[in-house]
């Protein structure tokens, strides 16, 4: 699929809020006053900016109100409400921490579930989709917590944990590539699928449907040559996993060390959820003939 820098920031950057917004809630840090603001500042930051990012790719933003009346068959809905619900109730349990030295444990946990519910949903609206075989895993899911909770732990502070979660992110990513590479073709989707002529016999492709391009082309259909991927696959593996790991677990903690690592982890969360989308084969593309 064509990856859009809109959806592109809004997953990382919505994802490192959410994951640190867990992280608050759960108590595994427990700031207050001056400290606990700056945190909050920042989580709220990220999952807001992140959100907002996403309506920049609708055709008409004022189409985001609409996606909260269809909760019932759409996770982009309940993304929606969740976000809303989790940032309700970590917002209720922030002003305790930051003006009342108070931890309000049942809303700081119902926020954090809160939260990584709203990543879940997130991961869902791409896992969900049978046409996108390469996102239609457990896989998808389990790489968008792993990110957030990974990015969230460093964000928190806790060297140790984030350093943990990044090596499971690695192996969650290699997994993830080396799995979805195979899953378009084990689909059983082929040209006499996707145009309904299985039963003429051995279809294939003569012309083109048509001379120009269209929507489906433009959104659907991104073709990125195999050398382009490797290079991007390494590049998002050392920089979102392995580096990271590497420096938390490896050497002192510190607040330079800290920036630098965010700033590593970044380059590598989006690059790989750049190529996250870029590799998605959606089997529209077979009617096209752009897939094999």
């Amino acid at each position: 699929m064509h990856p859009a820098p809109s959806v592109i920031i809004f997953t990382v950057l919505s994802g490192l809020g959410f994951g640190l917004l867990t992280w608050l809630g759960l108590g595994v840090i427990a700031p207050t006053g001056w400290v606990a603001f700056a945190f909050y500042v920042i989580a709220y930051g990220l999952a807001v900016v992140g959100l907002l990012a996403s309506t920049f790719h609708l055709g008409n933003p004022k189409n985001a109100l609409l996606a909260f009346s269809q909760w019932r068959t759409s996770w982009l809905s309940r993304e929606a409400w969740l976000s809303l619900a989790a940032l309700a109730v970590i917002g209720l349990y922030a002003v305790g921490s930051i003006f009342f030295d108070n931890h309000i444990k049942i809303l700081g946990i119902l926020g954090a579930i809160l939260s990584l519910a709203t990543v879940f949903a997130t991961s869902m609206i791409y896992a969900q989709l049978p046409t996108i075989p390469r996102w239609n895993h457990w896989s998808t899911t389990a790489l968008f917590i792993l990110f957030s909770l990974s990015g969230g732990a460093l964000l928190a502070g806790q060297s140790r944990l984030a350093g943990a979660l990044f090596l499971a992110l690695t192996i969650a990513l290699v997994f993830t590539w080396k799995s979805g590479d195979t899953r378009f073709a084990r689909s059983g989707s082929n040209m006499s699928t996707a145009t309904g002529l299985g039963t003429a016999g051995q279809i294939r492709m003569v012309e083109s449907p048509h001379t120009g391009t269209n929507y489906l082309l433009r959104e659907m259909v991104h073709v990125v040559g195999r050398k382009h991927i490797d290079k991007l696959r390494v590049i998002s593996l050392l920089c979102a996993g392995v580096i990271p790991a590497i420096l938390l677990l490896a050497t002192p903690a510190g607040h330079i060390l800290a920036l630098t690592v965010v700033a590593i982890h970044l380059l590598g969360a989006f690059t790989a959820r750049w190529l996250f989308f870029a590799e998605a084969e959606h089997v529209v593309g077979l009617y096209y003939g752009k897939r094999s």
